[in-house]
C-alpha cells in the first residue's frame, strides 16, 4: 500500500522496554522494587467508586496541593502523563524542525528518541572515561541552532549532579541563544539538592519531577512540570485536554495527605542503599552511589552474563549497558534493606565466589 508516514517517525529506532515483568524481581528500571505500604494503597483503592471511574479527571485539587507541598503557586505547574509525556510535550513546544537540542550521553534516552520523532538535532555531550562531566563541553555545544539545554540532576544513568556555579553558566549561555533549559529532577527526593529556585529567578528555566520513582506510581503515570507561568501557559496550549489519569492523581493527592509517608520511603530507600553499598565494599566490590534510587556495580564476571544468570536463575532482573563507558557494570535499583539483602544473596551467588579478590 502506499501511504505517507512521517519521515522522522518513519525512520526512528526505537527499543521498547521487556514485557512480561510481573512474575520477576525487578531491579532493572529504577522502581522501587517492594512499592508503597499495602495499607496505604488498600485506603486508597477505597475511595475508587464506579462514580469516580465514569468522570473525567481533575487535576487542580491535586496541582493546589502540589504548590503548596513544594512552596510555588498553581500558575507555576502543570500535571502530565508521566514526566515521560512531559518530556514531549516540552520538546515540541520549544523545539524546532532541525535546530539543536544539547543533552550529556549517556542519559535519559527519551530526550534523543524525541528528538528524532520531531526531527530535531540531537546534540550528545560525552562523559570522560572517569564518569565525570565538562560543564565547559556543555557549554560550548550551546549555540545559535540550540533550542532546548537538558540537565538531568542526578541524571540517570551515571548519577552525576551539578553545582550552582554550572547550572548558572549553562543558563547563562542559554539565555544568550534564547534557549529553554529543562532539568529534570526525577531523582530529586534521593538527592535533595534542588534547583527549584531558579523558575523563579530565570524565565527560560523548567523543573521536571515525577511520581514514578521514590513515590511508586510508575504503574498510574504522574509527572508534573514547574515553571513560570508564561511557560506553562505555552505547554498547556500543547498537552491533551485529558492527560493524567484521575487514579494517579488521587494517589499523587493522597500521598501529599501524608508527609510522614514520604518521609519514610526517603528513610527506606536511603538504608537500604547504605546496607548494600556497604555489603558490596566489604566483600571488596566497586560500586557508585549514583545518587538517584541506583547503584553501579561492577561484577567479577561479564556483565552481561551476571545479568542473564541473575534473571535465568534467581528471577531478578538488572540493567547491563552495551555502550562502551558502562559495559563493565550493572545498574541495580534500590529499596529498603529487606530488598537489598534479597538482591545481595543471590548476587552473591551468582558472582561472589571470587568477591574476596576483587579490590
Amino acid at each position: 500500500m502506499n501511504y505517507h508516514v512521517n519521515e522522522h517517525i518513519k525512520n526512528t529506532y526505537r527499543i521498547f522496554p521487556a514485557q512480561g515483568r510481573y512474575d520477576f524481581y525487578r531491579y532493572d528500571m529504577n522502581e522501587n522494587p517492594e512499592g508503597l505500604p499495602k495499607e496505604f494503597v488498600d485506603s486508597v483503592l477505597q475511595e475508587i467508586t464506579p462514580e469516580f471511574l465514569a468522570i473525567y479527571p481533575e487535576p487542580d485539587r491535586f496541582l493546589n496541593k502540589y504548590a503548596d507541598y513544594i512552596g510555588v503557586r498553581y500558575e507555576n505547574l502543570m500535571a502530565s502523563n508521566g514526566s515521560d509525556m512531559a518530556i514531549r510535550y516540552l520538546l515540541e513546544t520549544f523545539g524546532e524542525v532541525g535546530k539543536e537540542v544539547v543533552t550529556v550521553a549517556p542519559s535519559f534516552e527519551m530526550y534523543w528518541v524525541n528528538c528524532s520523532i520531531l526531527g530535531y538535532v540531537h546534540v550528545p555531550v560525552p562523559y570522560e572515561k572517569d564518569l565525570t562531566i565538562k560543564i565547559e563541553n556543555i557549554v560550548n555545544a550551546i549555540t545559535e541552532n540550540t533550542r532546548i539545554v537538558v540537565l538531568l540532576n542526578p541524571n540517570n544513568p551515571v548519577g552525576n549532579v551539578y553545582t550552582e556555579e554550572e547550572l548558572a553558566a549553562v543558563i547563562r549561555r542559554a539565555k544568550e541563544v534564547e534557549a529553554v533549559v529543562i532539568i529534570d529532577e526525577a531523582y530529586h527526593y534521593f538527592y535533595p539538592n534542588t534547583f527549584l529556585e531558579h523558575i523563579k529567578t530565570d524565565e527560560n528555566v523548567i523543573i521536571l519531577r515525577t511520581f514514578s520513582k521514590l513515590f511508586s506510581l510508575a504503574a498510574v503515570r504522574l509527572g508534573v512540570i514547574i515553571s513560570n507561568p508564561e511557560i506553562i501557559h505555552y505547554v498547556k496550549n500543547s498537552k491533551l485536554t485529558f492527560d493524567a489519569n484521575a487514579v494517579a492523581l488521587l494517589f499523587g493527592e493522597r500521598i501529599l495527605d501524608h508527609p510522614e509517608l514520604i518521609e519514610e520511603l526517603i528513610r527506606t530507600e536511603n538504608e537500604g542503599k547504605a546496607w548494600i553499598l556497604q555489603a558490596l565494599r566489604d566483600k571488596g566490590y566497586e560500586c557508585r552511589d549514583c545518587r538517584g534510587n541506583f547503584i553501579f556495580i561492577r561484577p567479577n564476571h561479564d556483565a552481561h552474563e551476571v545479568t542473564r544468570r541473575l534473571e535465568e536463575e534467581k528471577k531478578i532482573l538488572v540493567h547491563a549497558y552495551g555502550n562502551e563507558l558502562l559495559k563493565d557494570v550493572i545498574r541495580v535499583s534500590v529499596g529498603s534493606e529487606r530488598a537489598m539483602r534479597f538482591f545481595f544473596d543471590a548476587f552473591m551467588e551468582i558472582d561472589g565466589d571470587t568477591g574476596a579478590e576483587h579490590a
